[in-house]
């Protein structure tokens, strides 16, 4: 019985010209994978919040419903750092730049970026107090001095805590970025 759909000899009728859908550049893209102790501690987090909303549901059907809502909107405020968690990171598109924070995101148009450039020097071991000597992203804007740059990314974050090889590809990508759309 031939199966047509399975073999590497037919022709693909589709046109070549028509883009894919991770072609569009508007669109706000991570230039690499979340790291494995990123989506790991956001993992707990939901496997502790799937606990909560169990025992909502325990609490809604033997006490009061106000004691239930209260444990309700504690496991949707667990969901909500889990998943703003997973979006922390440095994101690119052809608007610009923006680095993404527990708490606040940052972008930056293309037109105000000055520099992006990897330099050795002390960072923070997976955002913690600790400094190990490491490699960091940092982003030179317009009218910003030069000492009070925050790093857009390190070796030693969450995403690439030993995955030096994985922060040299995503330093190259944003880089990339820069050369495309940067300021000329």
């Amino acid at each position: 019985m031939p199966l047509p759909f399975l073999t590497a000899d037919r022709v693909f009728e589709a046109a070549d010209d028509v883009p894919l859908p991770y072609d569009d550049r508007d669109r706000w893209r991570r230039p690499y994978r979340p790291g494995p102790w990123r989506v790991a501690v956001a993992a707990l987090a939901l496997l502790l919040a799937s606990f909560v909303l169990f025992a909502a549901v325990i609490i809604a059907v033997t006490a009061q419903l106000t004691s239930a809502a209260v444990v309700f909107a504690l496991a949707l405020l667990v969901i909500a750092a889990a998943l703003r968690l997973l979006r922390m990171g440095v994101w690119v598109s052809a608007r610009g730049l923006r680095h993404a924070g527990f708490l606040t995101t940052r972008t930056t148009s293309w037109e105000q970026v000055v520099s992006v450039r990897t330099v050795q020097q002390p960072v923070r071991w997976l955002g913690l107090p600790r400094t190990v000597q490491g490699q960091a992203l940092l982003l030179g804007r317009q009218g910003r001095d030069a000492g009070g740059v925050l790093p857009l990314m390190t070796t030693h974050n969450a995403d690439f805590v030993g995955r030096m090889e994985a922060f040299d590809r995503a330093a190259d990508a944003v880089e990339a970025w820069t050369e495309e759309y940067g300021p000329r």
